[in-house]
């Protein structure tokens, strides 16, 4: 493997930087904040405890606890509970009220707690037990105004909040995360790689479809929760996806009573749509709907130059493309919880997502001989029809044993999803003006019709050993069928529609997937975290096209090991180290030899014969708090063999067809930091950069298929609260220039403002106003060349867009100000 040395060098390099730092005993739960000197000066003083769900005995994370001074009443400390429900707070001595809130609990008091040198500077208050308020239409208050970022063993989480990015959709939102990029097509990158798997509730599902690119823009904002960013995964994910794992987690309130938020967006260019979350609990029923209806309208375009060095001539064209895309979908989510006892919870679920949209294109070809003289003005036009459903139906079963953390569950999925595009396709010559002079134009039309079936299931089972010690072990089986019938045909001289054979076919796809796992981890003095993993994987995947009778089955044996490890130096400092090794088999699409025939001129396609990527991912992070700022920073590495690449070739006739191939190998590493610092109460900013270089070699392909290349990616958001109750966000991201192994992608760069007022009794509700991409210049600019052409193309999917959001809160409340207490800003990292 070339430059093998490159993970042993920065591995050393990082310990060599956190050596000089000294240890002490680390905080067990939020980040304390220090009274005063009082009448003991500098002395200090700890408390600690626990606090749980006063009916489950479960541990409440993120509950508050405030310590009030009993001679003047004064707040001296406070913190918050971590994962495990404890709290550590250091303070100066003294007699306290102490106070324990939490979210639709009642509020606990305990008086007097003391704190004095002649009895103890350190006491531990044990277990505090919070009562669960009753079901009631009253408001209950939450905490979670802004996004926070968490950071845990094996990934980062992403609590999505009041954001003002929230009035798009899931897109929207994935654009808005530290480490991924959403490009103009609509296609993630997490650290600049496209490589991604992408999953819904940890699973996959029927709101991604068959193209989750357009899935996420379907899906509204408001239906999520969180997202949880997964850059080296665990032997308890799937090894699929090289970049990593996105699971976006769904919205399912558990408070008891009936709640909800509600959500009407107006959008120019034509973008409007109506949502809402809504959860009703009893005692042992938890029933939760959510959904949304959608209309869009997106306009775009795109221009390119092409160079073509034939044989015995060279002509040039100028190509100009616009579109409009768009049309009416939406998805429903329901289901329930069934606690069927304290230990023990059912969860039916069902979701229906439906589409119907009409796009319209229209692309412009002026051709050019040798002497740069016009020889020919072509008009093509494409009217597109295309219809879409998914349906999905899935059964999830917990049990929770006496032990604690002891943990089985099970998970039953079935998904059916179906896309049926046709199109109607008009090509002439026409005069400078655009007018035909063509008496017989050609006429085509295309159908292209997939339908896909598949059945998941799983189960994984959770032992604790010792205090903090654990292991794990799963089973998952992934059974998938697709269909993919696509026709071409073309209108000949008498009238009759005859089938184009290149064009022409029918695609078999099945994939069986068999997993077994198992985990190990535990500490070591509270400080040092380790985990091991193993999976493996049997894949069993056969293509076969009926027209032509070409089948290609595919069977492999994988094992894909992980290894995570953590340390917590003093002063909230934190590494972490990760390994693991991952696959990616080639998408459906990317398997499909015919899939579009939009452009006559510029084919793309799949390619049946395309093998699986293999990954070996190694990283190291650094995660370092202070009192109104935060950083965490990581080194990463990547050496991917069989890499996947859309690869253009040019005929002789000067048409150009585009399809994956598998080039040799690539070596990638990088530099990321994400931060966030709080310059004055009102003002927050937070932001990522990620610096990398990456080494493609495509020698078994054409020596020429190779590239070296430096780029580097950073986002910057400011937000300041200014007025009572509004806040205005801007948002600038850039992109540099990258090299790829035919050309180079051109830097591109967008800025985002919005600006938001909750108003209302108890802030209930909220007016966002934003514009995304307020110069319009998010657009795709590229440089292709090869052996005999040259291009130079820009491209934008979708204009500038201007957004009005209102949303209401049913039986909540806003508290300004947010969920942690001290720094961190919107980006809080806490472990």
């Amino acid at each position: 493997m070339r430059n093998n040395y490159i993970p042993y060098f920065v591995f050393l390099l990082l310990i060599c930087l956190t050596v000089p730092l000294q240890a002490q005993p680390p905080h067990q739960g939020g980040r304390p904040h220090h009274g005063g000197k009082g009448r003991f000066g500098d002395m200090k003083g700890s408390i600690k405890g626990k606090i749980v769900d006063a009916e489950t005995g479960e541990p409440l994370e993120y509950a508050t606890i405030t310590f009030i001074r009993k001679r003047d009443s004064s707040i001296v400390g406070g913190g918050i509970t971590n994962e495990k429900g404890a709290f550590f707070i250091e303070t100066s001595p003294g007699v306290f009220t102490a106070k324990f809130e939490y979210i639709s609990y009642e509020p606990q008091i305990l008086f007097p707690v003391k704190l004095l040198p002649r009895e103890s500077l350190d006491i531990d208050l044990g277990t505090i037990q919070l009562q669960p308020v009753a079901a009631t239409t009253e408001e209950v208050e939450i905490t979670a105004q802004q996004s926070k970022l968490q950071f845990e063993l094996d990934k980062k989480v992403f609590n999505v909040g009041k954001d003002l990015s929230r009035t798009g959709s899931a897109s929207d939102i994935l654009d808005n995360i530290p480490s991924v990029s959403v490009d103009i097509d609509g296609n993630v990158s997490l650290r600049g790689s496209q490589n991604v798997r992408i999953l819904v509730d940890g699973k996959p599902s029927g709101l991604t479809g068959l193209s989750s690119t357009d899935a996420l823009r379907q899906l509204q904002a408001n239906l999520v929760e969180k997202v949880e960013i997964i850059t080296n995964p665990s032997a308890r994910y799937d090894a699929e996806g090289m970049a990593g794992i996105i699971n976006i987690v769904l919205k399912k309130d558990l408070k008891k009573g009936l709640n909800g938020t509600f959500d009407l967006n107006l959008g120019w260019p034509h973008n409007y749509g109506v949502g809402a979350s809504v959860n009703f609990r009893r005692k042992w029923v938890n029933l939760f709907v959510s959904g949304g209806i959608r209309y869009r309208k997106g306009p775009g375009n795109g221009n390119s130059y092409q160079e073509f060095f034939l044989p015995d001539t060279t002509y040039y064209t100028n190509r100009d493309r616009t579109h409009e895309r768009g049309g009416l979908g939406g998805n429903i989510r329901f289901g329930a919880d069934f606690f069927l006892s304290k230990t023990s919870t059912l969860t039916a679920a069902f979701l229906y997502r439906g589409a119907r949209e009409n796009n319209e294109a229209q692309i412009i070809y002026r051709d050019f001989n040798s002497s740069g003289e016009q020889t020919q003005t072509v008009l093509r036009t494409e009217d597109e029809l295309e219809e879409e459903f998914n349906l999905e139906y899935s059964l999830d079963y917990e049990k929770k044993f006496k032990k604690k953390k002891q943990k089985l569950t099970a998970a039953l999925q079935y998904r059916e999803n179906t896309e049926d595009e046709g199109s109607d396709l008009i090509e002439q010559f026409t005069d400078n003006n655009l007018v035909s002079i063509d008496p017989n134009p050609l006429l085509q039309r295309s159908n292209n019709k997939e339908s896909a079936k598949s059945w998941l299931v799983q189960s994984d089972y959770i032992h604790p050993i010792g205090k903090d010690g654990k292991f794990e072990t799963g089973v998952r089986a992934s059974l998938r069928k697709i269909e993919n019938d696509y026709t071409v045909e073309e209108q000949n001289s008498n009238e009759e529609w005859v089938s184009l054979a290149n064009f022409t076919n029918h695609l078999n796809y099945d994939e069986n997937i068999i997993a077994l796992y198992a985990m190990y981890g535990n500490k070591i003095k509270s400080r040092f975290s380790y985990q091991f993993g193993l999976r493996v994987e049997y894949s069993d995947i056969r293509t076969e096209l009926e027209e032509t009778n070409e089948v290609n089955p595919r069977e492999y044996l994988n094992p894909f090991p992980s290894a995570h490890f953590s340390y917590e130096f003093n002063n909230r400092n934190f590494l972490q180290w990760s390994y693991s090794r991952r696959i990616r088999r080639p998408h459906f699409r990317e398997l499909n030899p015919f899939f579009t025939f939009s452009d006559s001129r510029n084919f793309f396609s799949g390619n049946p014969n395309l093998n699986p990527e293999f990954t070996h991912s190694a990283e190291i992070g650094y995660l370092k708090y202070w009192e109104n700022a935060s950083i965490s920073s990581s080194v990463y590495y990547r050496h991917t063999d069989s890499v996947i690449q859309r690869i253009t070739t040019v005929d002789s006739e000067g048409f150009s067809a585009t399809q994956p191939m598998n080039l040799l190998d690539r070596d990638a590493y990088g530099i990321e930091a994400t931060f966030s610092v709080n310059p004055l109460k009102w003002w927050k900013i937070y932001g990522s950069m990620n610096f990398f270089r990456a080494i493609t070699s495509g020698a078994n392909v054409d020596a020429s298929l190779a590239s070296d290349t430096y780029s580097w990616m950073t986002r910057m958001t400011s937000r300041m609260s200014f007025w009572k109750n509004a806040d205005f966000q801007i948002r600038f991201n850039y992109r540099g220039k990258e090299q790829m192994t035919q050309g180079t992608r051109l830097p591109i760069s967008t800025m985002d403002i919005g600006l938001s007022k909750d108003f209302l009794k108890n802030n209930a509700a909220t007016l966002t106003f934003n514009i995304r991409d307020v110069f319009n210049s998010r657009r795709r600019r590229m440089e292709t060349f090869g052996s005999n052409f040259y291009s130079n193309s820009e491209f934008q999917w979708r204009q500038r867009q201007f957004m009005l959001n209102f949303t209401y809160r049913l039986n909540q409340k806003k508290r300004r100000g947010g969920g942690r207490n001290g720094g961190g800003g919107d980006f809080d990292m806490g472990i």
